[in-house]
Order: structure tokens, then C-alpha cells, then sequence
């Protein structure tokens, strides 16, 4: 063979070698970049059905996406070379993302146990916790277990206040002054001195039943010749007088906190007013005082209520007009649990004594202070007028027979010459006189002291003690 041939062969062979497989492998280099954009749609869907064996196909895959490439033209590889970047990336925290996935399945359940214990724990802590609440807010039972007030200091005794008090009772005209004449220019005790006796007593409201009863000792005196001086039948008429007070005075007692206090009376007497007043009296002592405002049919005994509650500095209670009373009273009651209140004063609507369908609600009012708190009201307390005589005895007689009545509150005695009605209510009705009113101001409403009371209407006064009265 021609060696010219066999160089042009190999010349060929050469060309055809270096065609075939030098120049080809620089396309694929650059073909090798772009079939990665595939690879993201083809990993993401897998990955989120099957999490497992994410790691194991981007290997397989790369293969795959190379046959594809060849197709494509050189414009494209440049734009995958720009995406080639970001994808790279996007493989790493792919895997990265889908390794936390299963744990907060796993927490989901941790967060729901401690829902639950906080959602059981509070029932039963809240469930008890309102009825005993309820129960010593509202029940009087639990309130009537709380410790009762301290009982109130004794007064010091003031005879010569007390006698300034009853200057009318005192004077010539009055009941002391009358007395004290039939002594005056006698010089020995006789038997119609029992019957003048006698007739100053009825004529100061002191009554029958006490006149006799004053008397019986003094006359039988008389006669056996025990009693021979003034001296001796002053000192019996005062004797007996006070065995007749009892054990009257001292003011109200405290059974219970708070203790319920309710006045009665007919129109007039001054409940409202001695309601003021004896509030003034516990404030000063230091007490919680409440005033319920259960006279609902007098519009101007609200607003007069409301008055001393501001001047005392005291809570008031009150309805509208017309309002029901014992309702009014009960609010006052619960109110007075809630603050812890020592007292609750509670004024009723005045009323005639002979009208028995209003005495009849005034026994409704008291029934329903005892459903607001057990037991109560601890004290009711009668008002009378000193200056109606003979009327105040019937009254207290009327009242005690519609209610449990435990004392009197004998009102505006300074205005009246007649003081023997005090007698007359202890004697005849055998009621305790608490409170009594010698004046306006809201000091001269008095615990009535049995001792106090006789010394300063009978007692013997030096004459510049009597002109100073």
C-alpha cells in the first residue's frame, strides 16, 4: 500500500477521534448544570409524602436529568448555571426543615396534658370556696358565730346633769316641786299627808297600780308611827320608787355582730331622731354602726335618716318610697355582714297603736328580720313621748302585745313637768327603760341609771344646787 494512503488514513482517524471524543466532552460539561432545576419539583414531592427516604433520591436522580440536558440548547445551560446556586442550597435546609417536622409532633401531646391539669385543679378549689362565702355573707348563722361587741363602758353618774335635764320636773309646778311643798311649815306626819301624797302622784302620770303601790309602804308607816319626819317618808318614797325601776337601765346589749336593733312607736315619739342620736353615741364608741331606713311611708324620714348617717359618719340604707320596709331592714342586714358591722339600727314607720292592721305589718317586718339573721332583731325598743302622760302607758301595753318588746326609749322628758311616767311603764308593764332624752342635742340621749334617775327627781338639793337647775 502506498504510504501516502496510510497518513491520509490516519490523518482521518485522528480528525475523526478528535471530533468524536476530545471536542464532545466540552458540551456535556456545560449540559451537566441545568438538569439541577429538575431536581427541585422532583425532590420536593417526595420528600413531603415519603420524609424517610428523602436522603436516598437526589443521588438517583442526578443520572436521570443528564439525558434530558443534552437536548437542550447553550442559552438554557447559562440560566441553570444562575438557578444553579440557589437549588444547591435549597437541598441542605430541605433535609434540615423536614428533620424538626416529626418533633413537634411529638410536643403536641406534652401541651395538651398540662391543659388539662390547670382545667381540673381550679374546679374543685372554686367550687367549695363561694358556698362558705355565701354562707357567712348572707346566713345569720355564721354570723351570729362571730365574736359579739365589747359590752359598753359604765358612765360616770351625773346626778346634777341629769337634774338639770328634768328642771321642770323639778320646779314648783312639777312633780318634786309639788311634793317637796306638802312637807313645807308641818311639823309632825300625819295620815292626810298620804292622800296629798296621793294626788300629786296621779297627777304626774305615775299611775294607779304605782301610786298604790308607792304608797302601801308609807301609809302603813304612817299609821304604826314608824315614819314621825319628813326625812323618814322622803327617804320610803325614794326606796320604793327605786325597787319599782328594777333593773332598768344600761343601755343595749350586743348577743350577736351585728346585733339588730328596731324601734317602734307611734308618730311623733322621735324614733328617727333617738335613731341619730344613739348612732352619734356607738360611733363615738367606737362602733360600726348601719342605719336602715325602714320607715318607707314617711318620705321626710329617709331623707332625715340620711342626714344624721352623713353627720354621724355612717352607712344608710334605704329603699324608694313606699318601699317594703322589711325588705329595706333585710339589705341593711347583708349589709352590714359585708362590712362586719357591730350594730344595725333599723327605724319603722310610725303608727297608731289601736290600728291592728298596721301593728300586724310591723309583725311582718319582725319575721323578716329574723329569716335575714336568726335570733333577730335582738332589740326592740319602744319610743314614747314623755309628755303624753297617761297615753304612754296604753301604748306601751298595745306594743307589747304585737311584739317582744326589751326596753323603752322615753323621749323629750325635759319638756315635761310630769316625770312619773317612768314609773308607771316599769311597774305596770315591767319593761326596762334604756334610753332617755333630756334635751336636743345628740349627748343628752342617756343610759338610763335607776339610782341616777331617782336622785335626781327626789333627792334633796341644797338651794343653790335648785337655783342652778
Amino acid at each position: 500500500m502506498d504510504p501516502l494512503y496510510i497518513v491520509i488514513g490516519l490523518v482521518v482517524v485522528a480528525l475523526a477521534v478528535y471530533f468524536l471524543f476530545i471536542r464532545k466532552p466540552e458540551a456535556p460539561k456545560k449540559l451537566e448544570t441545568p438538569p439541577e432545576p429538575k431536581k427541585l419539583p422532583e425532590k420536593k414531592a417526595p420528600e413531603r409524602e415519603e420524609p424517610a427516604k428523602a436522603a436516598g433520591k437526589p443521588a438517583k436522580e442526578e443520572p436521570k436529568q443528564a439525558a434530558p440536558a443534552k437536548a437542550k440548547p447553550a442559552e438554557e445551560a447559562k440560566e441553570a448555571k444562575k438557578k444553579e446556586e440557589k437549588p444547591a442550597a435549597e437541598p441542605a435546609p430541605a433535609v434540615v426543615e423536614k428533620q424538626p417536622e416529626p418533633a413537634p409532633v411529638a410536643k403536641e401531646p406534652e401541651a395538651k396534658q398540662p391543659e388539662a391539669a390547670p382545667v381540673q385543679a381550679p374546679t374543685p378549689v372554686a367550687e367549695p370556696a363561694p358556698k362558705p362565702a355565701e354562707a357567712g355573707g348572707i346566713k345569720p348563722v355564721s354570723i351570729a358565730a362571730r365574736e359579739p361587741p365589747a359590752p359598753s363602758a359604765p358612765r360616770k353618774k351625773d346626778v346634777e346633769g341629769l337634774r338639770r335635764g328634768l328642771t321642770k320636773a323639778r320646779e314648783t309646778e312639777g312633780f318634786f316641786g309639788r311634793l317637796k311643798a306638802l312637807f313645807v311649815g308641818r311639823s309632825e306626819i300625819d295620815p292626810g299627808l298620804v292622800d296629798q301624797i296621793e294626788e300629786v302622784l296621779l297627777t304626774s302620770d305615775v299611775g294607779v297600780k304605782t301610786t298604790e303601790a308607792l304608797l302601801e309602804e308609807i301609809r302603813a308607816g304612817i299609821k304604826e308611827k314608824k315614819l314621825v319626819k319628813d326625812e323618814q317618808v322622803w327617804d320610803a318614797l325614794r326606796r320604793r320608787a327605786r325597787e319599782l325601776l328594777g333593773g332598768s337601765g344600761g343601755g343595749i346589749k350586743y348577743p350577736a355582730r351585728p346585733t339588730v336593733v328596731m324601734f317602734v312607736g307611734v308618730n311623733g315619739a322621735g324614733k328617727t331622731t333617738s335613731i341619730g342620736k344613739l348612732a352619734t353615741k356607738l360611733k363615738a364608741e367606737g362602733r360600726t354602726v348601719v342605719l336602715a331606713a325602714g320607715d318607707t311611708f314617711r318620705a321626710a324620714a329617709v331623707q332625715q335618716l340620711v342626714v344624721w348617717g352623713k353627720r354621724v359618719g355612717c352607712e344608710v340604707v334605704s329603699g324608694k318610697d313606699g318601699a317594703n320596709p322589711g325588705a329595706v331592714i333585710y339589705d341593711a342586714i347583708q349589709k352590714a355582714a359585708e362590712i362586719g358591722a357591730d350594730v344595725v339600727l333599723a327605724d319603722t314607720a310610725g303608727r297608731l297603736h289601736t290600728k291592728t292592721n298596721l301593728m300586724d305589718e310591723l309583725k311582718k317586718v319582725a319575721r323578716t328580720i329574723d329569716k335575714a339573721l336568726p335570733g333577730a332583731p335582738h332589740e326592740t325598743l319602744l319610743v314614747l313621748d314623755a309628755t303624753n302622760g297617761q297615753n304612754a302607758l296604753q301604748q306601751a301595753a298595745m306594743f307589747k302585745e304585737a311584739l317582744p318588746l326589751s326596753g323603752i326609749v322615753l323621749t323629750k322628758l325635759d319638756g315635761t313637768a310630769k316625770g312619773g311616767v317612768v314609773l308607771g311603764i316599769c311597774a305596770e308593764h315591767a319593761l326596762p327603760v334604756r334610753y332617755i332624752g333630756i334635751g336636743e342635742r345628740p349627748d343628752e340621749l342617756r343610759d338610763f341609771n335607776a339610782d341616777e334617775f331617782v336622785e335626781a327627781l327626789l333627792g334633796q338639793a341644797d338651794e343653790s344646787t335648785d337655783a342652778a337647775a
